[in-house]
């Protein structure tokens, strides 16, 4: 099992540890309600530095980068990032992640914590430009903090201006006594706040400062809890090497003005339209829905599956996600979850769940 910078941190502090893809991670402090109603409300510091950072460069690196993801990485200039998936050459999805442009020439890409080996070796796969390619996973620390009170919290750790770093762009700079870190205006919470990059040794005097500013630190079962809310797909749930990306929702980032891995497949699949989507529902009867519980009609045929699914903290309901056949997919149509015995009636919502 690996540790982040901050393990003793996060024991010393009480919080149940749990394994979380190859990580022992804090999962909560306080307890999930407590710490979504944080972050919703105030401000939180969650420790994902998990993650995987590979840093691409050299004069084909956008090259490469155009060949393997999804997005247009050409619309991006110094001090944006940009959210993206890596199509496989089958339908699916290698992965999600976020791609900041760093320099003239380098990039930043952040990958899912539990897809580091995976999405390296399917880059590295692709690399027949000569791009130059270093995984910086081992050696970086990711915090972030979440919440409508950051930037007044925060503001007193740094000499930027958080109030100009707008949403998806970022900043090189101090912060809480430290140079050189991304202050990236990005986050998972849809709760506002920032993402702060910087080197292991200098995980714990970060983590210090914010929490004494007024932070209190999250786990990432609140984590869940949050991105759900806003209905952000969570890797190895709502999507994976077998769901289509347009099925998924991410047709939003997927740029045909472009030849990327598989786009010739996936162009046609968007020509002829898809069988099913991603949908999000609530429930209109107690109870919770969870990851892989059958999703059916009024007669109790299976029709779905749900693929995140939760009490949602803030509304006080089930919430969740599944793909259902596209007839099924209209906003405040109805559909069942099969919560042990019993068929809970649902309605297809828009997203977000949480409205702020």
């Amino acid at each position: 099992m690996k540790n982040t910078a901050l393990t003793a941190t996060h024991e010393a502090l009480g919080a149940k540890m749990v394994p979380f893809a190859g990580y022992n991670m804090p999962v909560q402090y306080d307890g999930v309600n407590i710490e979504h109603e944080t972050v919703r409300k105030s401000v939180g510091i969650f420790d994902v530095s998990h993650m995987g950072e590979f840093l691409i460069e050299g004069p084909n690196a956008l090259a490469l980068i155009q060949k393997v993801s999804s997005n247009d990485a050409t619309k991006l200039t110094i001090g944006k990032a940009q959210y993206s998936y890596l199509p496989n050459d089958d339908g699916g999805v290698v992965d999600d992640l976020l791609i900041y442009k760093l320099k003239e020439e380098t990039y930043l890409l952040v990958v899912n914590a539990s897809n580091i080996e995976k999405d390296w070796n399917w880059i590295s796969s692709k690399n027949d430009v000569g791009a130059e390619m270093r995984d910086l996973s081992a050696e970086y620390s990711l915090l972030a903090i979440q919440g409508p009170k950051a930037i007044e919290a925060m503001q007193p750790l740094t000499s930027h201006d958080l109030s100009a770093i707008k949403f998806y762009t970022f900043e090189v700079g101090d912060f809480a006594g430290i140079e050189n870190v991304i202050i990236s205006a990005t986050g998972y919470t849809g709760s506002g706040g920032f993402e702060i990059y910087c080197k292991n040794s200098e995980a714990k005097q970060i983590w210090d400062k914010v929490v004494e500013a007024g932070a209190k630190p999250i786990g990432l079962a609140a984590r869940d809890t949050l991105r759900l809310e806003m209905g952000y797909c969570l890797y190895g749930n709502d999507i994976n090497d077998t769901t289509s990306p347009l099925e998924a929702g991410l047709g939003w980032v997927t740029k045909f003005t472009k030849t990327f891995t598989n786009s010739e497949a996936l162009l046609a699949e968007k020509t002829e339209g898809v069988k099913n989507k991603l949908v999000a529902f609530t429930l209109d009867e107690r109870g919770i829905p969870r990851h892989d519980y059958d999703i059916v009609d009024n007669d109790g045929n299976k029709i779905g599956i749900v693929t995140s699914g939760t009490m949602s903290p803030s509304l006080g309901i089930g919430i969740g996600l599944g793909y259902v056949p596209k007839d099924y997919a209209v906003v405040d149509g109805k559909i069942n979850i099969q919560i042990r015995k019993k068929a809970i009636p649902a309605t297809v919502v828009k997203l977000p769940f949480y409205k702020g």
